[in-house]
């Protein structure tokens, strides 16, 4: 193993949420890509959404970066594996730069990591240097290297807000205020990238637009020392693990399945939604995502319900997490009143509603050991069970999810990062 690998990066922040980072990243990523670069793209802190919009830009998988739910010496392997085979690292954050308990500020500053800071401009002119300087300045030992606009109205906008800058930020490009380039949202934030069926246009049509005023110079080079992946414990070995992945069920870390398949298991993936039986399986992981867009077609699938029951009847491992575990529920009512009957492996009903049920980093001790995760969700549950363990937050936060078990059934609204705790994860499968 080389003791470093260098590779140029940029982390991308803003002054806060709203601003277009994730816009600007999936622009860059796909701007590079085309010209022929290695294009490796992170996310800062817990999201599906995002990754599956990026993943599509750079034609790579996109891994998480979290300090805390990942955990240091995690972070450092996957940026020193992607430092080894990429022309370009691309890390984009979470909120404003300076957010959270250990922000993208820390996360940049513990890397030695390059800031790209995206700024809207819709709404100022000069002002724009200030608030440029301002991000820049506001931490000693932070490197804010460039700075890109956002909504832009016009070339001549945009020459004011790169003339503004002090000599020492530089202009790295700019988006016009175009709606046809914004990325459609929906309650949990972007909508999948696997549901736009013109995708590819709208990434097309955003490295277009950010090549008009883009900078061409890659950012400097990050040297990042040499940190090896953690072992995963091979004890899944001829272990048939069936994850339910479609639309309904499509909040899936590549992490978690790369922990799953370096333990020695077989995926068999199977759309619910799709009306696919239960395939052969030693144990069953149905993940969050958009069960109450599809609870008709959930609810239709007979088959499937009774597969899951005989499953945890015999007491084989399943693992339900927040849309997963609204199916496991006996009913969910969706946002226009409609209730359906879910798979009722678990006594409770959940209505989906518009204002946040959970959100925030979440921590549980179960017996399988530690693990970290998070929360984000739109639904009141109400189960009838009593939990086996409240999960935390370690930011102090009011939400605290509940994990369920029913023989080897675990259920919860937490979604589980798998590599804050491989033995634990591999263990949840395990009869």
């Amino acid at each position: 193993m080389s003791t470093h690998a260098q590779c140029p990066a940029l982390l991308i922040s803003a002054p806060a949420s709203g601003q277009g980072k994730t816009s600007v990243t999936a622009a860059l990523a796909r701007w590079h890509a085309r010209a022929g670069r290695r294009v490796r793209v992170f996310k800062t802190g817990p999201d599906f959404l995002d990754p599956m919009v990026l993943e599509r830009a750079s034609g790579a998988p996109v891994y998480q970066l979290d300090l805390w739910m990942n955990g240091e010496a995690d972070v450092r392997a996957r940026l020193y594996q992607a430092a080894l085979e990429a022309d370009l690292i691309l890390i984009e954050g979470v909120m404003g730069l300076f957010d959270g308990g250990l922000s993208s500020a820390d996360l940049a500053q513990r890397f030695g990591l390059p800031v790209l800071a995206v700024i809207d401009g819709s709404a100022m002119a000069q002002t724009f240097g200030a608030l440029a300087l301002g991000l820049a300045r506001y931490r000693e030992g932070l490197s804010v290297y460039g700075v890109a606009a956002n909504r832009v109205g016009s070339a001549y906008h945009a020459q004011l807000l790169a003339e503004s800058l002090p000599p020492d930020l530089h202009w790295l490009g700019a988006l016009p205020r175009d709606a046809a380039l914004a990325l459609p949202e929906r309650h949990l934030g972007l909508v999948a990238a696997s549901e736009l069926h013109d995708i590819d246009a709208r990434l097309d049509a955003l490295a277009d637009a950010w090549a008009t005023h883009a900078s061409a110079a890659l950012p400097p080079p990050v040297s990042f020392p040499a940190a090896p992946m953690a072992t995963v414990p091979a004890r899944l070995r001829d272990c048939r693990i069936a994850v339910a992945r479609d639309a309904a069920f499509c909040f899936l870390y590549p992490a978690n399945l790369d922990v799953l398949q370096q333990a020695g298991a077989e995926l068999r993936f199977f759309s619910p939604v799709a009306g696919d039986a239960l395939p052969d399986c030693d144990a069953v992981w149905l993940p969050g995502g958009y069960p109450e867009l599809h609870a008709a077609a959930l609810s239709a699938n007979a088959g499937l319900r009774e597969a899951l029951h005989a499953h945890v009847d015999a007491g084989r491992p399943l693992l339900a997490e927040c849309g997963g575990m609204l199916y496991a529920l006996e009913s969910l009512t969706d946002r226009e009143g409609a209730s359906h009957a879910m798979a009722g492996l678990l006594r409770g009903k959940a209505a989906m509603q518009t204002r946040l049920g959970g959100l925030g980093m979440q921590s549980v001790v179960l017996p399988e050991g530690e693990m970290r995760g998070h929360t984000f969700h739109y639904a009141h549950a109400d189960i009838d069970e009593v939990p086996l363990v409240l999960a935390a937050n370690p930011d102090g936060g009011p939400s605290r999810e509940g994990v369920y078990r029913r023989r080897r059934m675990t259920a919860s609204f937490m979604h589980t990062y798998f590599p804050s705790n491989p033995e634990a994860a591999v263990d949840l499968f395990l009869a």
